[in-house]
């Protein structure tokens, strides 16, 4: 029986565990990484996600930060056109594929173990053959698995369905050409059960795809804030959008009188969507979309809001509040499945022996486990560790998002007062915007004027947060 001996076990080879594994490797050039995965391949989640699925952010600053994802490339047309480009989810995939063959693993400091798990009394068992390798880890054990969304492939339903109706997922729905070939019929209607970002991406696609809007149902059990994608654009001819954007955000937690208040401003500062302009959003999970998209969503005409789906049976929905009766040959779309679940708590992301890479700058997932990985190569003390980083909880509703912004600007704060990391994060390309601020000539006094507006902004936002959680 071989054995097995390394400074740091990863468990997880999903974008967490990558961004780690290669930002450590860098910051700590002697350290050696065994990366243990239940899956055949690297990438996560992504291995189970619809296959219409993209990156919700351009590509520019998601992965890992020694290889870039993508081109830079501009859409010519479509609902994103004018926009940099989003990986889709084959995309990221064969991308992180490359991160650990061309990255990781020619490193030599790099053991990589597929469909594997890691069990107590520190053994990688194959799932196939149920081979034991025993481990000695000399450091810490890395729990990548924070950052396991749940997705509809993998999940059941969670509402009861009667004998002889279709519920299927987004990742079914895209295949609906192979029960044809069995002669199953063509849905007459769909039904997209969920409000989320999955909701959202089907409601699109299947409208790209050609379904008339009045073939289309969507249940909402709460109506979503949208961030503006066009915010999160990374070049420089976004800078007002990007930089100023956060600026007006800044000026929204700093002025308003409450949470809805906080909204609306960022609504009429081009920060928030929403569905319907009547409805009141009450929950906000970062999703993000272009306005192109949010025009098609608005086409589809039958939205229900009675709440959460309890069964699906032939006359069509039940909830707790009533029914919706449904059109015949109704295909149900389950897109239920939440990827924030596992991000609701937290705990302190360095432990004895142990690390826990949480979110430290929501949402961004990549940019977060690299950071977690340089603080722990350049110190040495958990306490001072986890000053730097508070983990950040990604919860949903309203008051929660004040919370999130709170935590945001607390550890910005941190990390601008501490000279090595504040320079660090000056270089790394998965800081959304530190190109775009690091190219400002010193000349331009009017992007010089906004950034020192975007430092005196986040002291009046941090003075008024607490008031509108208090609120």
């Amino acid at each position: 029986m071989s054995k097995l001996e390394t400074d740091y076990l990863i468990i997880g080879a999903g974008a967490a565990g990558l961004a780690f594994a290669d930002t450590l490797l860098t910051e700590s050039p002697d350290t050696h990484i065994t990366i243990v995965d239940l899956r055949s391949q690297v990438g996560g989640h992504w291995n189970d996600a619809y296959p219409f699925v993209a990156l919700h952010q351009p590509s520019s600053f998601y992965g890992v930060n020694s290889l870039e994802l993508g081109t830079g490339r501009k859409y010519a047309s479509g609902v994103n056109a004018g926009m940099y480009e989003m990986a889709t989810g084959t995309q990221v995939t064969a991308y992180f594929q490359r991160v650990m063959e061309e990255q990781l693993l020619p490193s030599g400091r790099v053991v990589y173990r597929p469909m594997s798990r890691f069990v107590d009394g520190n053994r990688i068992v194959s799932l196939l053959s149920g081979a034991e390798t025993p481990l000695t880890i000399r450091r810490k054990v890395v729990d990548a698995t924070r950052f396991s969304p749940r997705v509809p492939a993998t999940e059941a339903p969670p509402f009861k369905v009667a004998p002889g109706v279709r519920v299927g997922t987004p990742t079914g729905l895209a295949r609906l050409w192979l029960p044809a070939r069995d002669g199953a019929a063509r849905p007459d209607h769909y039904c997209i059960v969920g409000a989320g970002k999955t909701g959202m991406d089907t409601g699109v696609w299947l409208l790209d795809q050609g379904v008339p809007p009045e073939q289309i149902s969507w249940v909402m059990p709460r109506d979503s804030w949208i961030v503006n994608r066009v915010t999160t654009q990374n070049g420089p001819e976004f800078f007002d959008e990007a930089i100023g954007g956060a600026v007006r955000q800044l000026q929204a937690l700093a002025e308003a009188s409450n949470v809805d208040d906080l909204f609306l401003r960022l609504e009429a500062a081009g920060q928030m969507l929403r569905l319907d302009p009547q409805v009141m959003p009450r929950m906000c999970h970062f999703a993000t979309i272009s306005e192109g998209e949010l025009a098609q969503l608005r086409r589809i005409p039958h939205i229900i809001r009675k709440g959460r789906v309890q069964a699906v049976d032939a006359q069509g929905l039940n909830f707790a509040s009533g029914t919706e009766t449904m059109p015949m040959n109704t295909l149900y779309i389950d897109c239920t499945a939440s990827a924030l679940d596992v991000l609701r708590t937290t705990e302190p992301i360095f432990q004895p022996g142990k690390i826990v890479p949480q979110l430290v700058r929501a949402p961004l997932v990549s940019f977060s486990t690299a950071l977690v990985a340089y603080v722990e190569a350049h110190y040495a003390d958990d306490a001072q560790k986890n000053a730097l980083c508070q983990p950040v909880p990604l919860v949903g509703g309203l008051g929660d998002y004040v919370h999130t912004q709170q935590l945001n600007l607390a550890n910005q704060f941190a990390w601008s007062q501490d000279k090595g990391l504040r320079n660090w994060i000056r270089t790394i390309r998965l800081d959304a915007f530190s190109r775009l601020v690091a190219a400002v000539a010193p000349t331009d006094t009017d992007k010089v004027a906004l950034l020192g507006q975007l430092r005196a902004g986040s002291l009046a936002a941090a003075a008024n947060i607490p008031k509108l959680l208090a609120a």
